[in-house]
């Protein structure tokens, strides 16, 4: 099977202003969509589907994908290259992936001391030194192919995932770069929890983790556009990564109760035709993909890639089968970069990201099928899609810069089929 290259298509990368010299060989920006590729998104997507997965990079999970740019080897910290090793379907634990963890395995942009984050090292494996591969996540790589695959992907803040989560709904942080210390995050964390703040001069300091700052969810509701937030619950282990959590206007005002909702209803919805215009999409725990974590809010959690693979299957499969599927749009990607290695040097949007490379997968009856974007995007471009169909201003220089997925949607085409796919069998 054949993929095509975007390079192709778009003549150069660029965030803004600033030119980047990896990926497609011209620094030129890509064109802006065009009146009447605009017109024809807001004609045909009616819904939009937000899934946020959790800490994968993407030679980690698409290293060996034909026609994007991913590497089976990787340099470290001592100049060694060497081969990434198949990856484990369960970690035997966490490895770092904090703010400090990401800037060490970038190194100034050499992408070199991956083996250098904590925990990387378990007896003689670099677990941070590992890849995955076709026969390991099948359907993620049957939605690559028949549909669309970034490859320059980036997460918004070189860091974890509480200010990655944060960019997902507000395109900013309020200038966290850290997780939370303590087991619950956001406005209902223990009163001496903390996230620390990096402030313009780069100072940084420990402030409680419940802010206000606006976010895409605000201007939605000021519209009159329909959306939900689908997450854990209080008592998940998932909860952690609700992001709405952190926001105090939303968390105790009546947005909560009206529009957050739990992630097990989202199926459901799907599947009988009561979509929303926007849904944020969090897993729980078990399902998120993120690596096993040995100790959390006191009990064990063993995590499976093949148990969220599945889970992701599941609701993707109950939008194909509900009536919404030819009107809809979904964006799938992973919040950070989990300690994981990839090869590409992060582009420097500012002091806080972007992150390392995350797995970018758009699935839709209008997206150009068998395709992999080289454009580079980060979480902003997701908001600003978003933003793009329902006509709403930007929230920050981020979603007011960030170059559009729209290039990789071509609504002239025939729409294309659902893609029903058969859970996996999961030891």
């Amino acid at each position: 099977m054949r993929f095509r290259s975007l390079c192709a298509l778009v003549p150069g990368l660029a965030i803004g202003s600033m030119a980047l010299t990896i990926g497609c060989p011209t620094a030129a920006p890509p064109p802006p969509p065009s009146p009447s590729t605009v017109a024809a998104f807001r004609a045909r997507i009616q819904h939009i589907v937000f899934v946020i997965k959790e800490n994968r990079t993407f030679d980690h999970y698409f290293g060996t994908f034909p026609g994007a740019d991913g590497v089976t080897s990787g340099v470290i910290s001592t100049g060694q290259r060497m081969p990434l090793r198949r990856a484990q379907d369960r970690m035997p634990h966490d490895i770092g992936h904090e703010w400090d963890d990401a800037h060490i395995a970038t190194d100034n942009g050499r992408m070199d001391r991956f083996d250098l984050v904590t925990g990387a090292v378990d007896g003689s494996d670099i677990l941070s030194m590992t890849q995955f591969l076709a026969a390991d996540i099948p359907n993620y790589w049957s939605y690559a192919e028949h549909f669309a695959l970034g490859d320059r992907m980036f997460s918004s803040l070189s860091g974890p995932s509480f200010p990655n989560h944060l960019y997902t709904v507000a395109a900013q942080a309020a200038r966290a770069i850290t997780n939370v210390s303590g087991p619950r995050w956001g406005c209902d964390a223990e009163p001496e929890a903390v996230t620390q703040i990096m402030d313009r001069a780069g100072a940084v300091s420990r402030q409680y983790p419940c802010f206000d700052i606006p976010t895409l969810p605000d201007s939605l509701e000021a519209a009159g556009i329909t959306w939900r937030y689908y997450a854990p619950e209080q008592g998940q282990g998932g909860y952690i990564w609700s992001a709405l959590d952190a926001v105090r206007h939303i968390r105790l005002g009546p947005l909560w109760e009206q529009r957050v909702m739990p992630v097990g209803q989202f199926a459901d919805t799907a599947r009988n035709g009561s979509l929303p215009a926007v849904s944020w999409l969090i897993p729980d725990f078990r399902d998120s993909e993120h690596p096993t974590v040995g100790r959390f809010a006191g009990t064990s959690l063993s995590v499976s890639v093949c148990d969220g693979e599945n889970w992701t299957v599941e609701q993707i499969n109950a939008i194909m089968q509900g009536p919404a599927w030819p009107t809809t749009a979904i964006v799938i990607t992973w919040d950070d970069f989990g300690g994981f290695y990839d090869h590409v040097a992060p582009p420097q949007a500012d002091d806080f990201g972007y992150g390392p490379r995350v797995p970018l997968i758009v699935i839709s009856p209008y997206v150009k099928e068998r395709i992999v974007s080289h454009t580079v995007y980060e979480f902003a471009s997701v908001l600003q899609l978003i933003e793009t169909r329902f006509n709403l201003k930007p929230l920050t220089t981020r979603d007011g810069i960030a170059n559009s997925l729209l290039d990789m949607f071509d609504f002239n085409q025939a729409p294309a089929p659902p893609l029903i796919l058969p859970l996996r069998r999961c030891s």
